[in-house]
């Protein structure tokens, strides 16, 4: 999840949602978007803040993952984003290539 302070003064909240086709086909990718559509609807009001854009990034298992559990990664990555620390994106694997 990433979060966008739009500084404009409205108390509106923003969302958006994304699926990378690495996820899976079309099914797969819509059901996990709407999944992820409808936990925003119940947590935003609650946990996001005004004035603010989110964009909800569906992952892998997002669309077969428990329906509590996935409210709880949601609703932790929007209190994480509260608190003040940055995107919420899962750690990159270290580059094979790089020589360091």
């Amino acid at each position: 999840m990433q979060d966008r302070d739009r500084a404009d003064g409205s108390p509106h909240i923003g969302v958006g949602f994304t699926a990378t086709k690495k996820l899976g086909g079309a099914v797969v990718r819509n059901r996990a978007k709407r999944r992820l559509r409808e936990a925003a609807r119940v947590l935003l009001p609650l946990h996001g803040r005004p004035g603010h854009d989110y964009v909800l990034i569906a992952r892998q298992g997002a669309a077969e993952r428990p329906w509590d559990r996935l409210l709880d990664d949601v609703k932790t990555a929007l209190i994480r984003l509260a608190a003040g620390q940055g995107d919420v994106r899962r750690p990159r694997a270290p580059d094979r290539n790089s020589h360091g």
